[in-house]
């Protein structure tokens, strides 16, 4: 079961990390973030765009905690949606460093059988009872999202080539998987249940957030250029319009 618990895992170690990265030796400079850290809090420094901007510029990933670096992408791509709520960044970013362990992504928590394909998880949510088919539910919606967020250049481009299912499948799997998890005993008994509710009914920005890592900092030189942007536009006037309803 994946939780939001990246930001507690944050230590003086973190917070160090994020001085240095601010104060690049300066003394004075190194004073003053440490004074505003200690007013303020971690959190307060970890959303400002220059801690972001700072780590994008030096690419200090290989010294860094991998859950602050993943937090950092995904809230400052969150706060770019308008999406401000800490506990969605810190469950996203949870799901991020989870899905990065060893072939992790296709397996519902730790059980042996893997799956690749939504609708087969689907199928076994709708034979599986009690704990198992909560814990599919919930894969349902972190796989989906997890695959159109980090990987929707092969999406599309398997649209392309075989005609497979678009991204407004995998967000409409992602979606219900997400709303029938929250709705679980279990979800409410770990705390998850408005995470998920609101995994469920933010999901397309969500995915347009992850869309925007992927494409900016993960996988930038990939994909066909006009399919990238014609998805890019797409996006852009769909997130205007949510907006503005």
């Amino acid at each position: 079961m994946i939780v939001p618990n990246v930001r507690a895992s944050f230590d003086r170690s973190d917070a160090a990390f994020v001085v240095w990265l601010l104060a690049r030796g300066d003394e004075a400079e190194r004073a003053r973030i440490q004074g505003r850290m200690d007013e303020q809090g971690l959190d307060a420094i970890l959303d400002d765009p220059r801690t972001f901007n700072a780590l994008m510029a030096t690419r200090e990933f290989s010294t860094a905690h991998p859950g602050l670096v993943f937090y950092l992408l995904v809230r400052h791509a969150l706060l770019e949606s308008d999406i401000s709520d800490r506990l969605i960044a810190d469950y996203l970013a949870a799901l991020l460093v989870t899905f990065g362990n060893a072939r992790r992504a296709f397996r519902p928590d730790e059980e042996a059988q893997e799956f690749f394909y939504l609708v087969d998880i689907v199928a076994a949510g709708d034979d599986a009872i009690g704990e198992r088919a909560f814990m599919l539910r919930a894969h349902l919606g972190e796989y989906a999202l997890w695959l159109s967020g980090l990987f929707p250049d092969h999406i599309t481009a398997r649209v392309r080539r075989r005609g497979a299912p678009g991204l407004d499948y995998y967000e409409q799997l992602g979606a219900t998987g997400y709303r029938m998890a929250a709705e679980h005993t279990i979800a409410r008994t770990h705390g998850l249940d408005r995470v998920y509710r609101e995994c469920a009914e933010t999901f397309p920005l969500l995915r347009t957030a992850l869309n925007r890592i992927a494409d900016r900092h993960l996988f930038p030189a990939t994909g066909d250029r006009i399919e990238r942007l014609l998805r890019q536009v797409a996006d852009s006037f769909r997130d205007t319009g949510d907006h503005v309803a």
